[in-house]
């Protein structure tokens, strides 16, 4: 399992993460990120650390849950 945080001061919303990993982010009509996932248990996690590196600011961080 794999935990999802978003440094809000560093993002810019931009919505690569939410092209890349449209199940976990969301860009709302208010240019606002929601990512519906914190903590996420997916079978592939590759889009999730493809929206990391993604990332134009680097506000997203993965961390492995135990």
């Amino acid at each position: 399992m794999t935990r999802v945080i978003v440094d809000p001061q560093l993002c810019d919303s931009t919505g690569l993460c939410s092209a890349i990993a449209p199940e976990v982010f969301e860009l709302t009509e208010r240019d606002e990120l929601v990512v519906h996932a914190e903590a996420a248990e997916l079978a592939d996690w590759s889009p999730l650390e493809q929206a990391a590196r993604a990332c134009p600011k680097l506000a997203i961080t993965l961390r492995d849950l135990p």
